[in-house]
């Protein structure tokens, strides 16, 4: 028992100065009953045939470390997969711990936090910041404008370029809005980049919810910019958030060093989640089996939402749906008042740059008349 004259245990002050997370507090107070509009967790099972088909493996060879940069079989398929100019080979993929594992090694291997700068679009994942914030990296943000419904201005990110600026992130599909980055401004920004000269900018460009695009011209910067790295991952394409498997995608010039710091980050992702990734990547069209579902689901969602009478930006992709607040006004306090007294587990927009305060983003993945329902109930807030 410590006395009273003890001294405190003191503690890495980066860690206690990052916020906890507002949307696993908001979980934290659904009750039985709560429309659950909050987490970006599928509802979809996996897909059974892959954990069938891994798990007979395991029982004949067992569940082995692999090297740390991952089971080469694997990372040549995932390679060929997006044929990435550059990152093609399996030299170039490193299996992490799912993607925010991936953003994390990205964001800590090709910056300097004496000399470097981090940009973030918004609205955007907090993990982004956070893990800046945590690692003693500065970091900027640019924000999209409401009046363009949060399309992706490359304009506004390049004007956003600071001296110091020395990696961009962008999420596309992008989590809040489901903002897709076009082909056209894909390339306008890669051009742009390349012409500047001097000490180049990394991308980084989380594609976690590639797989779930709803436009036709999506712009990948890895096909047209060679300092991007990307980061994505099987959660949200197969329902397998708790798999835990995600990989970098990075040209040679930062591979070793990425998986590197992979190494010391968690060794390696877990073997038999790998085996589940190989036996997807072997089957053609099993990455995008499950987006025929969220297609229909979207189109039921769109209908629901023009009858709920809210403001809401585009669904390009993902799986959410960012609404304006009937009056505008707080976020967080209209998320709590929702979930606590109206039934309905909704994010606070102020949490993915302030450019979506007076906004919720709501996860459109439950049963469409819960969706309907939790739509309702956010029309009638006062």
């Amino acid at each position: 028992m410590r006395s009273a004259s003890s001294p405190a245990a003191r503690l890495n002050p980066a860690v206690l100065a990052i916020e906890p997370s507002v949307i696993r507090a908001i979980a934290a107070k659904k009750q039985p009953g709560t429309i659950d509009l909050g987490l970006g967790e599928p509802v979809l099972l996996p897909q059974q045939r892959f954990i069938e088909a891994a798990a007979r493996w395991a029982a004949e060879h067992g569940v082995k470390y692999t090297v740390n940069a991952g089971d080469p079989a694997l990372r040549e398929r995932i390679a060929a997969h997006y044929a990435y100019p550059g990152m093609a080979t399996a030299r170039n993929v490193c299996m992490t711990t799912g993607s925010q594992e991936a953003v994390y090694v990205a964001i800590k291997t090709l910056l300097d936090p004496a000399r470097d700068e981090l940009l973030v679009v918004e609205p955007a994942f907090p993990a982004y910041a956070k893990i800046a914030q945590l690692e003693g990296i500065a970091h900027s943000a640019v924000g999209l404008r409401e009046a363009d419904d949060y399309a992706y201005d490359v304009d506004a990110i390049l004007a956003g370029l600071r001296p110091r600026t020395r990696m961009i992130v962008i999420g596309s599909p992008a989590n809040p809005t489901g903002s897709v980055l076009r082909e056209a401004g894909a390339r306008r920004l890669a051009a742009a980049l390349l012409a500047r000269g001097g000490e180049p900018i990394w991308v980084l460009h989380d594609e976690i919810y590639r797989e779930l695009t709803y436009v036709g011209d999506p712009g990948y910067l890895a096909r047209y910019y060679p300092y991007t790295v990307v980061a994505n991952s099987l959660s949200k394409s197969n329902a397998l958030t708790g798999m835990r498997i995600g990989w970098l995608i990075a040209p040679d010039v930062a591979i070793d060093a990425l998986v590197k710091m992979h190494t010391w980050a968690t060794s390696t992702a877990s073997a038999f989640g790998q085996r589940v990734a190989y036996e997807i990547f072997g089957e053609p069209g099993a990455l995008t089996e499950q987006s025929a579902w969220y297609r229909v689901q979207r189109e039921l969602v769109l209908a629901a939402l023009d009858a709920s009478g809210l403001q809401f930006a585009p669904i390009d992709g993902a799986f959410y749906v960012c609404v304006r607040l009937p009056h505008g006004g707080d976020s967080l306090a209209a998320a709590f008042e929702l979930v606590e007294r109206r039934g309905v587990a909704a994010i606070p927009g102020r949490i993915f740059g302030p450019t979506l305060e007076g906004w919720l983003r709501l996860s459109w993945v439950a049963p469409i008349d819960d969706v309907a329902e939790g739509l309702r109930r956010i029309a009638a807030l006062a």
